[in-house]
């Protein structure tokens, strides 16, 4: 079984739901997992409901088409959803690398002494964060778009594609995601301030010059404090998005309630994203890993309802889905645990014997593959 998304206009009686649907509702209109009726698909239609996540089964499925006025269903073979579903990531991927290679223009001026010019910065990256929210799935692929040597622009484009998507699934409105997007495109900003000797050094600072990168933040609030297309609070999010909630952070080490719900999602993309990219020092982790890495071993730091819901974006892995393992075996996942998604059962493509990743804990998933 594979997932995809069906336009409202195909949809017809019998195919199921694969998400809740929402129309500016509290409760969804429609249940993950409801077998559409005519009279629910006619509810969608009425809410204006553009597209609509589907399970796609083994073998043809049947989309409803209008032609000349006539209905008629039209076979559609698996093969063409997955050929489809090919297309759209390498759009996507081409979209993403093109939000990068503009964002690094504007970060260059920056770093000439250009004003940040909000509202390009805004252009650049608000059609990457809703399409990105439209393929939530697409997000674990982040750390391999990342290349060490402009990681700079990947990270500030990542993070606010991860923020968007963590503020998304919390369940925030359209206005405070996309504004929690730009914020995290802008967090680090401040960057452009700091000798590019040390943002470039290609081995580990001394603990001066980390002292020096520590005042990005502060950098960052004072090139946007006085642009309206950011929220005060968002500024505010920008300025403490290295604090932690036990007061480790910086720069002012503040603590608990003192930092922002909204400092606490760009912290966690932005720690989500570090850790899951290749830097010229270090390789890159799996974001499945990672996430139980952010949950143990930096506990007490974030906001637990925060990391969950990164937690729910990444680990939304169905049966059937062909995965790779961190030792590099491949496999398909023939069981999700409920109560541990990010470790499934797989059976292994070479041999057909089964891998229980609650058991293998040294092994993690690497990446979901078509």
């Amino acid at each position: 079984m594979t997932e995809t998304y069906i336009k409202a206009s195909d949809l017809r009686p019998g195919i199921v739901i694969d998400e809740d649907i929402f129309a500016n509702t509290i409760h969804p209109i429609i249940r993950k997992n409801t077998e559409l009726s005519l009279e629910q698909i006619e509810v969608l239609h009425a809410f204006s409901i553009k597209k609509v996540k589907v399970n796609v089964q083994e073998g043809p499925i049947i989309i409803r088409k209008q032609t000349d006025g006539a209905e008629k269903e039209d076979i559609i073979d698996r093969d063409e959803v997955l050929a489809t579903l090919i297309v759209e990531q390498a759009d996507l991927q081409m979209q993403y690398k093109e939000a990068v290679h503009n964002y690094k223009k504007e970060f260059l001026g920056w770093c000439a002494g250009v004003r940040p010019d909000i509202a390009k910065v805004r252009s650049i990256v608000i059609p990457l964060l809703e399409t990105f929210n439209e393929q939530k799935k697409m997000i674990t692929i982040l750390n391999d778009l990342s290349t060490p040597k402009d990681y700079i622009y990947h990270h500030s484009i990542a993070v606010g594609v991860l923020a968007s998507a963590i503020s998304m699934q919390i369940g925030f409105p359209r206005g405070q995601i996309l504004q929690l997007g730009l914020a995290g495109t802008l967090a680090d900003c401040g960057m452009a301030k700091i000798d590019m000797q040390i943002t470039e050094k290609a081995v580990f600072l001394t603990k001066n010059e980390f002292n020096e990168v520590k005042k990005h933040p502060v950098y960052s609030y004072q090139m946007l404090q006085d642009t309206p297309l950011l929220r005060k609070e968002m500024k505010l999010a920008i300025f403490q998005h290295h604090e932690r909630l036990d007061g480790s952070g910086y720069p002012r080490g503040d603590k608990m309630e003192k930092v922002s719900v909204h400092s606490q999602i760009l912290a966690v993309a932005d720690v989500f994203h570090a850790m899951t990219s290749e830097r010229v020092y270090r390789s890159k982790e799996s974001p499945f890993k990672v996430i139980e890495m952010i949950k143990e071993e930096e506990f007490g730091k974030f906001d637990i309802k925060i990391v969950q819901a990164l937690h729910d974006i990444v680990a939304n892995i169905s049966i059937g889905s062909k995965v790779q393992l961190t030792n590099g075996v491949v496999g398909e996942v023939i069981f999700v645990h409920r109560d541990a998604r990010l470790r499934p059962m797989v059976k292994k493509c070479t041999d057909g014997s089964i891998l229980d990743l609650t058991i293998n804990r040294h092994l993690a998933i690497e990446k979901v593959l078509l």
